[in-house]
């Protein structure tokens, strides 16, 4: 079997995204199977992490797999030089499969270049996040019943959110109308937008965070400003509170409308939200073990069609 990678949303299809949520779907009525066991996974995370490497642990784990790896790249040769590729190039001699988060952009396409076993991109700078894009489109799928012709707001960091990168490219084939609501010093990037224009897909782009904006809202996407991505921390300071999503601004929104956040969060929505109906960025981030362990069987060669005849479901 040619090897498969998971690097980039951008080059799936509409066939192979809506696939894959429907593999997605099968392992939330039935996580715990055996479908890799005997399979080694190899979690290397060079950037810290929270949600993203306990959710591919755990549907590593759930799928009958073993984990190995690191989440601190201090503690690693590459404290002691060892390059990128030596690292690859090592851990594939030991796993089946490398999940790998990176600082530097373009990490995760080059790691699948050269290594012998299948590279999952879980992060790489402000490029792209394609497995969190992947359980966001669950999670837009499950709560809208659609991915088509929906009003999509990603709302704060849109210049070095790797969340809305990918969930652009991936939105292209469902007609979607975006509004990137950021101030100019973390306006969506040219490129992107430029993407948007080239695959025929609307989008607004608004400075404010305007009741009447998300008023029309069948998504609200909120992004965190990320401390970590500026050099300049007063340019941080003057930008990190400038969006915060409190109760009394969802009065006038839909019924249908749902708050995501690919999480941490820090202040841009406001602890009164958690418990009003729109809210959905807990359920969100459960979505992310389905929507992995759809990544792991895909790459490594399980069909659809396998995961419904299993007969390894562990009750």
């Amino acid at each position: 079997m040619e090897k498969q990678n998971f690097v980039t949303i951008a080059d799936l299809s509409k066939e192979k995204i809506m696939y894959l949520l429907d593999m997605a779907k099968e392992f939330e009525l039935h996580p715990d199977r055996e479908l890799l066991k005997g399979r080694i996974v190899a979690t290397l995370f060079f950037e810290p992490s929270t949600r993203t490497r306990l959710s591919f642990e755990t549907a590593a784990n759930r799928l009958g797999a073993k984990v190995i790896g690191f989440t601190d790249a201090k503690v690693t040769s590459a404290t002691k030089g060892e390059t990128l590729k030596d690292t690859i190039l090592m851990v594939a001699n030991y796993a089946d499969v490398i999940v790998m988060r990176h600082h530097i952009e373009g990490a995760a396409q080059y790691a699948s270049e050269i290594s012998p076993v299948p590279i999952v991109n879980a992060g790489d700078g402000a490029h792209m996040h394609p497995s969190q894009c992947l359980l966001d489109l669950y999670s837009i799928y499950k709560t809208q019943g659609t991915l088509d012709n929906l009003n999509i707001c990603l709302v704060g960091d849109l210049k070095y959110g790797r969340t809305v990168h990918s969930l652009i490219t991936a939105m292209r084939h469902f007609n979607p109308t975006f509004h990137f609501i950021a101030p100019d010093e973390l306006s969506m990037p040219d490129e992107y937008k430029l993407y948007c224009r080239d695959h025929g897909i609307r989008y607004v782009e608004h400075t404010r965070l305007d009741p009447d904006v998300i008023a029309d809202a069948d998504i609200i996407y909120m992004t965190r400003v990320q401390k970590e991505r500026f050099s300049d921390l007063m340019e941080y300071e003057r930008v990190k509170n400038i969006y915060i999503l409190r109760r009394d601004m969802l009065s006038n929104t839909r019924d249908n409308m749902r708050i995501l956040h690919p999480l941490p969060r820090v202040n841009e929505i406001a602890y009164d939200v958690d418990d009003d109906p729109h809210a959905y960025y807990i359920q969100q981030a459960r979505n992310g073990l389905f929507a992995r362990q759809a990544i792991f069987c895909h790459i490594l060669g399980i069909t659809k069609e396998d995961i419904i005849q299993d007969k390894t479901i562990l009750h």
